[in-house]
C-alpha cells in the first residue's frame, strides 16, 4: 500500500507556514497543504485539535504521526528527507545552522513582522510613520548580526544551503519588500540573491502580498487554489 503523502495545514501566506512550505519543496517531497488558519478555519475542528491542541498553524501530519511548530517542523522534514544536506552531517555545522534559525525567531523575525503588520497589514490612513520607523531601524540594526557573520560565508551554516537559511530567508524576503527605506547590507543582500535564484524560494516564498490590508485579505483568499 503506497505511503501517504505528508500534510502540511497551514495557509501559503502565512510568515509561520511559508518557511515549512519551502523546506517541503527543498526535499522533493509529495505532500499535501491542507489549508487552515486565517481565512480557511479549521482549527477549532475535533481533528484538528487532536494534531495541534495549540490550534494553531503550521502543524504536520506524517501518517499517525503529528508536530508542530515551525522551526521544529523544518528541522525534522530536513533531518527524515535531506539527512547530510540540508540537515548537515558535522554536528558543528548541524549546530550553526540551528543556531541561526533560533536566532530568525527570537531576534530577527519579531521587528520584520511587526514592521509588516504596521506596513501592509495596517489601512494608509492608520499608520503611525514614527512606529514605523522604529520597527525599520530596529530590523535593520538586527540584521547588521547577520551582515556581519556573511563576510566569511555563503550562507548561514557556511558555503552550502542548509534548514539554517529556510527561516531567515522568509524573514528577509518581507524585509526587502516592504516600502521603506533600508541601509546597505551587502552581504546579507548578496546571501538574499543567491536565494532568490532557487525555485522553491521563487515559488513559495517570493510572493507579492500587497500593499494594504484588503489587497493582502484578497491575495490569501485567492490563495485557497494552492490547497487541498
Amino acid at each position: 500500500m503506497p505511503e501517504s503523502p505528508i500534510e502540511i495545514w497551514g495557509r501559503p501566506y502565512s510568515s509561520n507556514v511559508i518557511p515549512v512550505i519551502w523546506a517541503a519543496e527543498e526535499c522533493n517531497l509529495n505532500y499535501k497543504l491542507k489549508l487552515a488558519g486565517g481565512s480557511f478555519g479549521q482549527l477549532d475542528t475535533p481533528e484538528f485539535g487532536k494534531m495541534n491542541p495549540n490550534r494553531m498553524i503550521p502543524t504536520l501530519r506524517d501518517g499517525d504521526f503529528s508536530l508542530w511548530e515551525s522551526h521544529t517542523i523544518v528541522r525534522y522534514l530536513c533531518a527524515k528527507f535531506a539527512a547530510g544536506s540540508l540537515c548537515p552531517e558535522n554536528i558543528q555545522q548541524r549546530a550553526v545552522a540551528d543556531q541561526w534559525m533560533e536566532w530568525s525567531g527570537t531576534r530577527a523575525f519579531p521587528p520584520v513582522i511587526q514592521l509588516f503588520f504596521a506596513t501592509v497589514r495596517t489601512a494608509p490612513e492608520k499608520r503611525d510613520s514614527a512606529i514605523i520607523q522604529s520597527y525599520a531601524n530596529d530590523a535593520a540594526n538586527v540584521l547588521k548580526i547577520l551582515e556581519i557573520h556573511l563576510e566569511q560565508h555563503d550562507y548561514v551554516a557556511g558555503n552550502e544551503f542548509t534548514m539554517g537559511d529556510i527561516p531567515l530567508g522568509a524573514v528577509v524576503y518581507r524585509y526587502f519588500n516592504i516600502e521603506i527605506e533600508r541601509p546597505s547590507l551587502p552581504n546579507t543582500e548578496a546571501w538574499y540573491k543567491r536565494l532568490c535564484e532557487r525555485y522553491a524560494y521563487q515559488k513559495h516564498v517570493m510572493r507579492f502580498f500587497g500593499t494594504n490590508p484588503d489587497e493582502w485579505q484578497a491575495l490569501e483568499i485567492a490563495s485557497a487554489s494552492e490547497g487541498d
